[in-house]
């Protein structure tokens, strides 16, 4: 299942729950003493300060308006100086910011989240890091492979003995952390917990094709579906509970993955231990320890003294290249699927208009936002499914040309009032969230468009409110992002016209008859090469109605140390290559 995120910083679109549900057996939280958050603040107020002072470099507006490209040569060296300076401050004001190496287990391998993960329960979790977590903590049926198939993990194969029927072989070799096997019956368990009304699971819509789970013996699990639904697979790969917990209310975390839950500390850090019973034997790192590292500042600092030895949430494109050039670190990057995108509100008469979403589109020069925005980690986009996916095709986004978004436009009856003059011919609001990142998306944006006569008011909010708003439709424009997309009938839940909040995500209001009968066609076929044929058309009905504006899909960028071996990116950003690495 595809999970949304805002730019610089993961939370998932499925539930839009934002309650954090960490409050179960295992975790013993722990409220931290203020003095360190206080420090922190300092160090990052002196940082930020100092690089103002000392080290300015461009600001969006002046690079849009300049010659493009010479800006941003001259302005990433003086940003990557910033970073040197920053860093090099911060270590003179005391950064040994975490201050919690003495209190972590000895041989520790450390990994930094930038965000909290909501739930460590399968039944629960949807945001980004949540899913990252599960992947070490708990098995599912199925789990996706590099080209977001689906390929065995607790069942060893599976037949569709019909359209509706689905049979499951278990394997044998998989065991919970507490010891006992897993079986069939645990399967049946925690599918019909996550399907009781009474659970209230975010994840209940997208087993509601299940009518019937049957368990005939422990290693064969039979599903029978309301109708035929060829994206059901997308949905086996939810975490398997003991069956005896399956229904509790509360966070349970007892799962037959990799790794087993020793401690949890709210909003610090998660201490991980091998499950020994884990197939193929225990993995090397003892113990895996997470910890919550908001601050790109901080996180980058721990990473220069070794208080972490990896992190997928990378720093700003800057301080990158800064700790690419460090000896005893490597900075990994691999084409990602995170879609990102300019999501528009179709219910706005303006943007109701075909034109001036194209005119939008044709407004952005795609490759210098990605060069200055995300340091060129990423590739243009023209749609949800990067190339590396089963079904990608290629499909035909505007090109940045001004002179056409301008003509366009003008046909649309939104004349310029005053030429070169500074009056637009309207005005949008852009809600962004604080992050750092995300105002300098926004900034930029809002420069670009402003090229062709569009003004965008650009609006902060706190990631709660900003992501209600985006729910219930009370918005103009704004930026996020697809992460993880597997199967893709997420053009359904995301373009289909009856898809609408609450029901789906189709918060922009967009509906086409013709997307529509693809969108649920694809869901019907279960010949593959039929769907892959359904969704071309898809991809090229999307790229020409421009329900969204692509951006791009933003590449993977992990930052560890050279000691450790083994380790492989993932294009979706899951950390299941960590059961399988080690540490010279």
């Amino acid at each position: 299942m595809a999970r949304q995120k805002r730019i610089c910083g993961a939370i998932s679109a499925g539930s839009g729950k934002s309650t954090a549900r960490f409050s179960g057996p295992s975790a013993g939280w722990s409220a931290r003493a203020p003095v360190i958050r206080i420090r922190l603040a300092r160090i990052e107020a002196s940082i930020n300060v100092a690089a103002r002072m000392y080290l300015p470099g461009p600001s969006p507006r002046a690079w849009v308006s300049s010659t493009r490209g010479r800006w941003y040569q001259s302005g990433a060296k003086v940003v990557n100086q910033r970073a040197r300076c920053a860093v090099a401050l911060a270590l003179i004001l005391g950064g040994s910011a975490g201050c919690q190496d003495g209190q972590l287990p000895p041989g520790a391998f450390v990994v930094a989240l930038a965000s909290e993960p909501q739930s460590l329960d399968p039944r629960f979790g949807t945001d980004a890091n949540s899913a990252r977590l599960a992947d070490l903590l708990h098995v599912g049926l199925t789990r996706p492979d590099m080209a977001a198939r689906r390929v065995p993990e607790l069942a060893a194969s599976w037949e569709f003995v019909n359209a509706t029927t689905v049979v499951f072989r278990l394997r044998s070799q998989f065991h919970f952390a507490d010891g006992r096997p897993v079986t069939a019956a645990d399967v049946q368990a925690t599918y019909a917990a996550v399907l009781d009304p009474a659970l209230a699971s975010p994840k209940r819509m997208s087993l509601a094709m299940i009518s019937r789970i049957e368990a005939p013996d422990p290693a064969t699990v039979v599903m029978r579906l309301r109708e035929p639904f060829a994206p059901f697979l997308d949905a086996t790969g939810l975490g398997i509970l003991p069956a005896d917990r399956a229904h509790e209310p509360g966070e349970v975390a007892v799962g037959a993955g990799p790794f087993r839950l020793l401690s949890a500390t709210r909003g610090e850090r998660l201490v991980l231990a091998p499950n020994p019973g884990y197939p193929g034997g225990p993995p090397h790192l003892d113990p895996l320890v997470v910890r919550i590292v908001p601050d790109e500042v901080v996180r980058t600092l721990e990473l220069y003294r070794g208080g972490v030895h990896l992190t997928e949430d990378s720093p700003q494109p800057e301080m990158l290249d800064w700790l690419g050039s460090r000896p005893d670190l490597t900075v990994e990057r691999t084409p990602g699927t995170s879609f990102d995108y300019l999501a528009l509100n179709l219910r706005d008469p303006r943007l109701a208009d075909r034109r001036v979403r194209e005119a939008i589109a044709a407004s952005l020069d795609r490759e210098s936002l990605l060069r200055f925005v995300l340091g060129g980690a990423g590739r243009p986009a023209s749609g949800l499914l990067a190339p590396e996916h089963w079904a990608y095709a290629p499909a035909r986004v505007p090109r940045h040309d001004p002179k056409r978004a301008r003509r366009l436009l003008d046909r649309a009856g939104y004349r310029d009032p005053d030429g070169p003059g500074p009056l637009p011919r309207f005005r949008l609001v852009y809600k962004t969230s604080t992050q750092p990142g995300a105002r300098r998306l926004a900034e930029t944006i809002q420069a670009e468009l402003a090229t062709v006569g569009i003004a965008l008011d650009v609006r902060t909010y706190e990631w709660g409110t900003l992501y209600a708003d985006v729910r219930s439709g009370n918005f103009q424009v704004c930026a996020l992002a697809w992460v993880g997309v597997g199967d893709p009938d997420l053009y359904y839940l995301a373009f289909d016209s009856t898809m609408q909040p609450p029901a789906g995500y189709n918060r922009g209001g967009y509906a086409n008859p013709v997307m529509d009968r693809l969108t649920r066609r694809g869901r019907q076929l279960l010949d593959p090469a039929g769907r892959r044929a359904v969704y071309a058309r898809v991809q090229r009905r999307a790229a020409h109605d421009l329900p969204v504006v692509p951006l791009w899909w933003e590449d993977r960028l992990v930052v560890h140390t050279r000691r450790l071996r083994g380790f492989e990116p993932a294009p979706d950003g899951n950390l299941r290559s960590l059961a399988t690495t080690w540490m010279e």
